[in-house]
């Protein structure tokens, strides 16, 4: 998304297409809102021979579509998708751990934030990372996504719009991470989503950005998860209180944000969305363009560690604002999902 257009794009749906091709998606569970995808062995091979460094650079910014003008109207508000609260803390191994004092919390700024390179390191700068896939037309693109604490050490949050096409609920193909990516590197190497996991109401909604949420269970290399191999994941909490002192992180397209070719930062007091009718999302003052679709939006954050717990992930933007879904009793149920894949 371009300041212009921010991360609500309505050339993004032209872009989108139906899913085809073998994976499939798993029987709905118990709660019949936790959509899964399985991709093979060989689907997983071939999306890492697919991305070469040429196939990356060709890949667009993904923004979130604009929900269809006959899309149901959705009533939900924060309190109906409410539940027990389960706060996971972030893990860091001891051989990637810094040797920085550790300290309460960045300071508060009441200044709007705009997105500036993130040069301090830590843990963040190895487990945010772009994610590249393929619609159903061959068009490919880019996202944001981040290491989250999880029982199978292998998962990431990012955007719903990052994951299916909200018009028809077609999963997106070829679908890869790379954490810690800079400049065409891949410092940590390449990781297949093994599973994509995402929210029926999502689809059901025709994209409401209130369910924008989605879930990446990915392939282990050589035996070893990914948060092992980045040397830890970020924390992440469900049904946790709104309106605290946040930073986000994202790969922006802009020209201002390095052209998807960095990892940039903002950071601000939590604030609800009110220029969308039902919105139970939270944002701050600053905006990161197409491609930080999926980035974290990380309270609790120790900036001399990089060390945070994710309360949503990047999803729409207004001209002064981004935003973020609440990560609430369905985003937990389908984060459990992805934890067990």
């Amino acid at each position: 998304m371009r300041r212009t257009a921010m991360l609500v794009s309505i050339l993004s749906l032209a872009a989108l297409g139906a899913t085809v091709g073998p994976a499939q998606a798993g029987p709905a569970p118990a709660d019949n809102e936790t959509r899964a995808t399985a991709f093979s062995d060989q689907e997983q091979d071939r999306a890492l021979e697919f991305w070469t460094d040429a196939r990356l650079n060709s890949a667009r910014e993904m923004a979130a579509p604009a929900a269809a003008p006959e899309a149901p109207a959705v009533t939900s508000s924060a309190t109906d998708d409410g539940g027990p609260r389960l706060s996971v803390p972030p893990v860091v191994f001891p051989d990637a751990e810094t040797t920085a004092p550790a300290t309460d919390e960045t300071p508060v700024s009441t200044l709007a934030s705009e997105p500036k390179p993130w040069k301090r390191g830590g843990l963040i700068s190895r487990t945010a990372g772009k994610v590249f896939f393929e619609n159903a037309a061959g068009d490919l693109f880019t996202c944001s996504a981040t290491v989250a604490n999880s029982r199978n050490k292998s998962v990431v949050l990012t955007a719903g719009h990052c994951v299916v096409d909200a018009r028809t609920g077609g999963v997106f193909r070829k679908w890869i991470f790379i954490p810690g990516y800079h400049k065409g590197e891949r410092p940590h190497g390449t990781f297949t989503a093994k599973k994509l996991f995402h929210l029926k109401s999502y689809v059901s909604s025709q994209g409401n950005a209130n369910w924008d949420v989605a879930f990446a269970a990915l392939r282990k290399r050589d035996g070893r998860p990914l948060a092992k191999i980045v040397g830890g994941a970020q924390g992440i909490k469900f049904n946790a209180p709104t309106g605290r002192y946040v930073h986000s992180f994202g790969y922006g397209g802009s020209r201002a944000e390095g052209n998807g070719e960095r990892l940039n930062h903002c950071q601000g007091k939590e604030h609800r969305d009110l220029g969308r009718p039902g919105s139970t999302m939270w944002g701050i003052d600053c905006v990161q363009t197409g491609g930080s679709s999926g980035g974290a939006f990380l309270a609790e954050f120790k900036a001399d560690k990089g060390v945070g717990v994710l309360v949503g992930n990047i999803a729409v933007g207004t001209d002064v604002s981004e935003y973020h879904p609440r990560l609430g009793d369905r985003a937990r149920r389908l984060y459990k999902a992805a934890s067990r894949a």
